[in-house]
Formats: structure tokens, sequence, C-alpha cells
């Protein structure tokens, strides 16, 4: 029941469903999730709809505690992707 979706299945599925060549489909599954991720790195938001939403946000510095030893340990600023599903995607994953 636990299995990837990877990008070539993806350019399978254009590939039977859309009638795309094999390298076409490829090729598309690529240019959509480079230009995801450009955006991404840009520092904008991906709104996919009734799939979900990609957003970033900004962590500051804190300090964590190892929890084998208890020792602190600073934690730096970095910034974060936070995926949230549509209502529509959590009604189908629901039902």
């Amino acid at each position: 029941m636990s299995q990837t979706i990877t990008r070539a299945d993806l350019a399978e599925v254009l590939y039977e469903e859309v009638g795309l060549s094999r390298a076409e489909s490829a090729e598309f599954v690529d240019d959509i999730l480079n230009e995801i991720s450009d955006a991404l790195v840009d520092g904008e938001n991906v709104k996919i709809s009734s799939f979900g939403s990609f957003t970033l946000r900004d962590k500051k510095e804190r300090v964590g505690r190892n929890p084998k030893t208890g020792e602190e340990v600073p934690i730096t600023p970095r910034r974060v992707l936070i995926f949230r599903a549509s209502h529509i995607l959590k009604e189908k994953m629901n039902k």
C-alpha cells in the first residue's frame, strides 16, 4: 500500500492518458516541477487548486536540546517549506 510516485510514473500517465510521446511527457513533468521549485526558491507561495498550497516560513534561531544528553544546542535560523492540503484533497483522502 505504501508506494512512492516518481517523475517517471507521472510522465507515464501523461504518455498513456494525453498521448504525448514519452520524451515529451518526461520533459513536461520536469518543466512543471522546475517551475514550482523556482517559484519557491524565489520566495513565492505556490497554490495548486483542488490539491493544496506550498508556503515558505522563516524560523528564527532557537535553543534545542539533545534528547540523549540534555545538552542545549543552538538551532540556526532557516526557511522551511510547508504543504497544506486543500479541503477537496482532504475529503478524497478520508472517503
